[in-house]
């Protein structure tokens, strides 16, 4: 069997609720995000998922990962990795697009990273990592984690530069599925929220 990596995006916060960049500033799920990890979690423990038995689980460390992933049923499994936080976006933390392009007229952080911050090599090593783990061996692997580094997860496991992360958006407690096709690296399943109903 060829591995597959199943990529969970954290609940709604307020945050990412306003479209305000929420790197390292852990910030709890809203009750909308709450609801939604549970919706996400009776989805995958039932068919064709069925709980996914032998599938290896990390999470971010920060709490509205952690807690997306507990809400969901696999927190008892799941460990920890700091290759799955979220971008540092150091200075413009907290900040909307609308605030950067305010301040940096034509900023895109798929290119230009962000001041006191990663780069966007930096945050294709983190991903790099996780490729590397998730192929390592006969399993499924499913992990919890936050927009940007999912994102970045899906442009590295199919070969291509971070820069096409800014072409795939991914909602709060959505479910994507990096697979195979022909022998290749696909994207399976992408941005689907249809469990939020």
């Amino acid at each position: 069997m060829a591995p597959r990596i199943l990529l969970a995006r954290h609940g709604q916060t307020e945050w990412s609720l306003s479209g305000k960049h929420t790197g390292r500033t852990d910030i709890p799920l809203l009750e909308e995000g709450r609801r939604g990890a549970k919706l996400l979690g009776e989805r995958l423990h039932h068919g064709p998922w069925a709980g996914l038995p032998g599938v290896e689980v990390r999470t971010s460390p920060l709490a509205r990962a952690k807690e997306t992933c507990e809400l969901a049923g696999f927190g008892d499994r799941a460990r920890d990795w700091d290759a799955l936080l979220e971008w540092d976006y150091g200075a413009y933390e907290g900040m909307t697009p609308a605030e950067i392009q305010a301040i940096r007229p034509g900023w895109l952080i798929w290119r230009d990273g962000v001041p006191e911050g990663e780069t966007p090599a930096e945050i294709a090593a983190r991903a790099d990592a996780v490729v590397e783990w998730a192929r390592s061996a006969d399993r499924d692997v499913l992990v919890f984690a936050h927009g940007h580094i999912l994102r970045t997860l899906g442009a590295r496991w199919l070969g291509l530069d971070v820069s096409f992360a800014a072409r795939i958006r991914l909602e709060p407690t959505s479910l994507s599925v990096l697979g195979w096709a022909y022998g290749e690296p696909a994207i399976e399943r992408w941005n689907d929220t249809g469990h939020l109903g």
